[in-house]
């Protein structure tokens, strides 16, 4: 089993991080040297040019065509491999988006998404007491307790909000 990978090499997906392309996808069409490749982004935008190594993430995903090839052959290249579809179906793009969505919200969509939080944690917590207590009453957890007990676990009660 090697230790790596995914390799820099020619057909290869990358995701961009930085610079004025971050966030697109890109398929290396050659390497220029070894901090630079030549990339291409048919479909997603991004016009054929090169760019340093260190400034894109090498995706799992990978397509084939030969080196150096035109565009038309990179888009086709793509089209074929599906290359947008798995793209959008990863853990990785689902988790941009949604640091995308955070980085956009404004204070009250914060203060809004801080009371949906605490009502979920209310609610689990309070299923949670019920099987809790449901246990220590039945005996699972050595000895039935009385009601006075400390380790019987009190249900707070909240008023729901409408």
């Amino acid at each position: 089993m090697l230790p790596f990978q995914r390799f820099v090499e020619v057909g290869r997906v990358a995701y961009v991080a930085s610079g004025p392309l971050k966030g697109k996808l890109v398929a290396i069409v050659d390497v220029i040297d070894q901090t630079r490749v030549l990339i291409d982004g048919p479909e997603t935008g991004v016009p054929r040019q090169q760019i340093r190594i260190n400034e894109i993430h090498l995706t799992k995903f990978k397509v084939t065509f030969p080196h150096s090839a035109r565009t038309k052959v990179v888009r086709k290249a793509w089209i074929d491999g599906e290359v947008q579809k798995k793209w959008e179906e990863s853990k990785w793009c689902k988790r941009a988006e949604n640091s995308a969505k955070r980085r956009e919200m404004n204070d009250y969509d914060r203060f809004k998404l801080r009371g949906a939080r605490r009502h979920r944690n209310y609610l689990r917590t309070t299923v949670y007491r019920r099987v809790i207590n449901k246990n220590i009453k039945s005996g699972c957890f050595r000895k039935v307790p009385m009601k006075n007990s400390p380790r019987f676990v009190k249900i707070r009660k909240f008023p729901v909000k409408k």
